[in-house]
């Protein structure tokens, strides 16, 4: 009956609200959209002394304390009060408001007070990234600005988000970010109501966490050699290169980690990957492989270790994963799994499961032996046999076990939980096998991918661009919502260096899969939230967070005409924008010709070049694209039309 509530109160206020949006005062931009806006005459004027006042709860006084410290920037007199009169008011409802549920909030802002109410602090919390959004973009600087008029519009906003579940996957592994920019990212998702960091803890490029059972996983596994280039195809290290490129969390930051997250209401999920993703502990531990000359094996850094030509699994060029015939290595997850349940609060603990190689599987005789023995049948089982003796484990030490949609090829474990990445299919399927789902698609939430064309992006394998983002819907039709815990984005690192090509990664998309999690389905209208990101911008140019305008830039396509002459199609995913270009090496302007039918490369042309403007301004970034590389988008696209037939 809540539910139904929910759809409708949702449904009426949307039929109210986005005729009404389009044609806003533009004040409010809210990053994800609220359940309900009212936009009132008037502004809130952010008096000289200013009191928050709180619950005397001890979360409410941290969330009080919170917005003191964003609030900084003003220059006012910001004080912290659980009594007495207010300007800024958080109130703990006494009575369960049961439209808020645990997590959200009523936000009413008049002339005179600004007043947040929610069952819990975690709903003022979030009411108060709200607010902070309503504020002028100048109150995300980091310098402190005593001349400005730091005023609200006046609103009443009801929230509450759609899912529990609101995620973002942040590999460590891959390359190492420290502490510092863990806690960066953690802040940045706060902003956006995200409640969920997944950290990638061990791949093959390094184990991060320091387990006290196994010190070699960090001294051995934490360090490889720095390579730069496109990850993947890097030249073998050579013997004498020194390994010291990396880095490692002790449990000591870990416990920072886990209270500062916790602080601004979001939870950290550990990923432990086995048993494919394993070099860096068999590197450290042999002992650990099926295979002989494993004793050889060294941190990858980032050579080529997988044969992807025939799909997945791969074809591993060396054994990366561990034995699931050798008792050892149950002993070494009984310990690891130990530390790490101590250390995470959250009630699940990641155990990898993805992209296990079988061919040096097939080859060992204790594996064929263990087959034999246990009626295994082929491979995957023998991978579901140890996700299963894995899953009592975790079990064993008071969490929940998850994995990668993979772990159900050889029959999922009783109580666990499925991360689906390879489409929805596979979260489809344990749904509908009574599983909890978290829905994580390539299609929609991949933030490693291109998000614009490889003529201006870091190339990767595969694009996806902030409209398709947007389109990230969790709950399939098919299936019962009870077992969609939510969704969330992966930033996985093996093309990420540092922390500001993080950023630029995980924003804007990352803004469309908040939008996805938390705002209600239904909602969803592409150039009204173009028009919140393009705010957002701003806003973080004043917080000196990175993020790609590639939304800005062409969509380029081509096609051969009758004749065989190259022809060149454009299109852009923002409205409104218009593409100037010139074959002649000159760079164009809003004076050069406009793109508006598909151009004809003219015969010994040897790059295109392309702007685009919003008017007389430019928007996107300059791109210089070889004539070659346009040819070859032909050919790729023969080559994959051959492939699907």
């Amino acid at each position: 009956m809540l539910l139904k509530k929910r759809i409708l109160t949702a449904l009426f206020v949307y039929a109210g609200f986005t005729a009404s949006a389009q044609t806003s005062s533009g004040k409010i931009a809210i990053i994800p959209e609220p359940v309900s806006i009212v936009e009132h005459t008037g502004t809130f004027v952010l008096p000289e002394k200013t009191t928050i006042k709180a619950s005397s709860n001890a979360e409410s006084m941290q969330v009080a304390a919170y917005l003191k410290e964003k609030l900084g920037v003003t220059g006012k007199n910001i004080v912290v009060s659980h009594s007495g009169n207010s300007n800024i008011e958080l109130v703990l409802l006494r009575k369960e408001d049961t439209e808020l549920s645990k997590e959200g909030y009523r936000l009413n802002v008049s002339e005179e007070k600004v007043k947040i109410e929610a069952n819990q602090p975690a709903g003022l919390f979030y009411g108060v990234q709200t607010l902070l959004q309503l504020f002028p973009k100048e109150v995300e600087s980091k310098d402190q600005l005593l001349n400005l008029k730091w005023q609200v519009p006046c609103a009443t906003i009801t929230d509450y988000p759609r899912f529990g579940w609101r995620g973002l996957m942040f590999d460590v592994a891959r390359h190492f970010f420290t502490k510092e920019d863990v806690k960066q990212y953690i802040d940045q998702m706060a902003r956006y109501k995200f409640n969920l960091l997944h950290l990638h803890l061990t791949d093959d490029e390094g184990w991060r966490i320091e387990i006290k059972s196994y010190p070699k996983l960090t001294q051995v596994g934490a360090w490889n050699v720095k390579k730069v280039g496109y990850f993947g195809d890097f030249t073998p290290p050579l013997p004498n290169e020194p390994r010291t490129y990396g880095g490692f969390y002790t449990q000591e930051d870990i416990k920072e980690l886990v209270r500062y997250a916790k602080e601004r209401f979001i939870d950290i999920l550990p990923e432990i990957d086995v048993p494919g993703h394993s070099l860096a502990a068999v590197a450290s531990y042999p002992e650990l492989s099926c295979t002989p000359g494993a004793d050889q094996y060294k941190v990858r850094s980032g050579e080529k270790i997988m044969d992807w030509s025939r799909g997945a699994p791969p074809i591993a060029l060396l054994d990366n994963t561990l034995c699931p015939a050798n008792e050892k290595v149950y002993e070494f997850l009984d310990k690891v799994v130990t530390e790490v349940a101590a250390l995470f609060p959250f009630e699940y603990i990641h155990m990898g499961g993805d992209e296990c190689p079988k061919n040096f599987w097939e080859k060992n005789e204790a594996i064929k032996a263990l087959a034999k023995e246990n009626n295994l049948k082929n491979m995957e089982e023998v991978q579901g046999y140890f996700e299963k003796r894995l899953e009592k484990i975790v079990v064993s030490r008071g969490k929940k076990f998850m994995g990668w949609d993979e772990i159900l090829e050889g029959g999922l474990a009783p109580s666990a939980a499925v991360m689906s990445w390879r489409g929805m299919k596979g979260g489809t399927e344990a749904a509908k096998m009574k599983h909890e789902v978290v829905m994580s698609p390539t299609t929609f939430a991949y933030l490693d991918y291109m998000q614009g064309d490889a003529a201006i992006e870091p190339k990767v394998y595969a694009s996806l661009r902030l409209n398709k983002a947007y389109q990230f819907e969790p709950l399939p039709d098919s299936v019962d919502e009870q077992y969609i815990k939510g969704g969330q984005a992966n930033l996985w690192t093996e093309q990420i260096y540092n922390m500001r090509h993080a950023q630029y990664m995980t924003w804007p998309r990352a803004f469309a899969i908040s939008e996805s999690v938390w705002s209600q389905k239904g909602k969803k209208n592409w150039d009204y939230f173009f028009n919140r990101v393009e705010k957002h911008f701003a806003r973080f140019d004043q917080a000196e967070i990175k993020y790609a305008p590639s939304v800005y830039e062409p969509i380029f396509s081509t096609s051969v005409t009758p004749d065989k002459q190259l022809q060149i199609h454009m299109s852009t995913e923002v409205s409104g924008l218009d593409i100037y270009y010139t074959f002649d090496n000159s760079f164009p302007d809003h004076f050069y010709p406009k793109y508006t039918t598909p151009l004809i490369a003219p015969k010994d042309a040897v790059m295109l070049k392309v702007i685009t403007y919003r008017g007389n301004k430019p928007v996107g970034r300059m791109i210089n694209y070889p004539i070659k590389d346009l040819q070859d988008k032909i050919k790729l696209q023969r080559t994959q039309g051959q492939r699907q037939q």
